[in-house]
């Protein structure tokens, strides 16, 4: 897992960064925002009803030494639940390469989604940005082809892909309430961004393994 940081804020909490866990197994992906001032303990807790409730206790987790991960309470956390913390830097590795450059390919693609300054302002007034839309890019990519295991994460998790509501919300139904509407292009817009971002990232490395770095102020391409 890794820190995403140094993004616009977002949503009503105004979030400028979030948590992004890939399981290695089926290579899926969970975000969790947060404030770069969060504390350990709400990031614990957080983790707790968010990851640990639904996926289960992880034997190892994979991080970099951020203060908030070797924080004392987040290291008694893990103690508890029997977890191992792999911690790396990026001039001395000692985590699995794999997983590191995992990592790293995730990154870029989520900073993709969010530097095309996704905003979606429905009838009301109300404005989507990137906080509102990550659970859409979360499931855009879950359901993606992986090239490493030919399968989706969804695929390889649950043995079924999910549903995509965007293909069977019924935009034509008589006296149909605005609101309602609205969804299909709240969902349809990240998830096409989603799907561009990733195809994107996958033709980056095939013209070789170049990163490219986003200016989310600007968002503007920069290659480093």
């Amino acid at each position: 897992m890794d820190w995403v940081t140094g993004l616009v804020p977002g949503g009503k909490e105004n979030f400028n960064e979030f948590l992004m866990i890939v399981y290695r197994f089926s290579k899926s992906l969970r975000c969790l925002p947060y404030h770069k001032e969060v504390t350990a303990m709400y990031m614990a807790l957080s983790f707790w009803n968010n990851i640990v409730s639904t996926c289960a206790i992880s034997n190892i987790i994979i991080s970099d030494r951020d203060p908030k991960i070797t924080s004392k309470i987040l290291t008694n956390f893990n103690d508890m639940l029997g977890t191992r913390l792999a911690l790396s830097t990026a001039y001395h590795q000692q985590t699995d390469g794999l997983a590191e450059r995992m990592i790293q390919t995730m990154e870029y693609i989520t900073r993709r989604f969010c530097a095309y300054g996704m905003e979606y302002k429905n009838h009301g007034g109300y404005t989507h940005d990137w906080v509102t839309l990550l659970a859409a890019f979360q499931l855009a990519y879950n359901t993606s082809q992986h090239s490493t295991t030919g399968k989706s994460p969804s695929l390889v998790e649950k043995v079924w892909n999910p549903l995509f509501p965007v293909d069977h919300l019924k935009k034509d139904l008589l006296n149909i309430h605005p609101t309602a509407k609205d969804f299909h292009d709240v969902w349809g817009r990240p998830c096409d961004t989603a799907a561009r971002s990733i195809a994107e990232q996958k033709n980056t490395i095939k013209r070789g393994g170049t990163n490219l770095t986003w200016n989310l102020n600007s968002k503007k391409e920069t290659r480093y």
